[in-house]
């Protein structure tokens, strides 16, 4: 049997986001049907006011509903620091532990020539204009370990080198609860050049 056209059509939306497979996408459109007009009006009323209401940070590119975000108008915020990430998505993974207390800037990709990407394509003049903040004293690259990602660091890299500001990599290796025995040689490296003392 085939869905009726309108309920299908919300299966092939949901189907489009990250990690949601047809069946997943059916079991959602389903519940939200269940669940009665209500909900789907209210989830609907919800992802419009976000679609209007949710942009990104003038300072820094991470989410916000207002011009600047929290993390940029937070006086708490260490502002020597500043970590470079490729995506404002990256910036919530970093808050979600709390390990940072500096503040963010948002390259918006990264350099994949294979995707056509390159340096003029991101926010490398933005980023230029933020370095100008003498309260900043340390850039953190913080790219994925992706070629794109890696390419993009070291190109980052010796462009700001000669700002005489530290520039620092996150550390790279093993994951916790990972087995050394199906760790693939890059990734060995990287942590062997990422130990420290204890």
């Amino acid at each position: 049997m085939n869905l009726p056209a309108p309920l299908q059509a919300v299966v092939d939306a949901l189907q489009k986001l990250p990690g949601v497979g047809a069946k997943s996408a059916q079991r959602m459109a389903l519940h939200l049907l269940k669940e009665g007009p209500q909900s789907m009006e209210h989830l609907g009323d919800l992802l419009t006011q976000a679609a209007h209401r949710v942009g990104f940070c003038e300072r820094c590119g991470a989410f916000t509903d207002q011009p600047l975000c929290s993390i940029c108008t937070d006086p708490k915020r260490d502002p020597a620091v500043l970590v470079v990430v490729a995506e404002a998505s990256n910036v919530l993974s970093f808050e979600r532990n709390s390990q940072n207390r500096g503040r963010y800037f948002v390259l918006g990709g990264l350099v994949s020539p294979l995707r056509g990407v390159g340096p003029d394509q991101l926010k490398i003049r933005e980023l230029l204009k933020r370095l100008e903040d003498p309260e900043i004293k340390e850039i953190v690259l913080a790219m994925n370990p992706t070629l794109d990602g890696e390419a993009t660091a070291a190109w980052l890299a010796r462009v700001l080198d000669p700002m005489a500001l530290k520039i620092t990599r996150i550390g790279l290796g093993l994951p916790i609860g990972s087995d050394l025995e199906y760790a693939d040689d890059l990734t060995l490296t990287r942590a062997m050049e990422g130990r420290r003392p204890l």
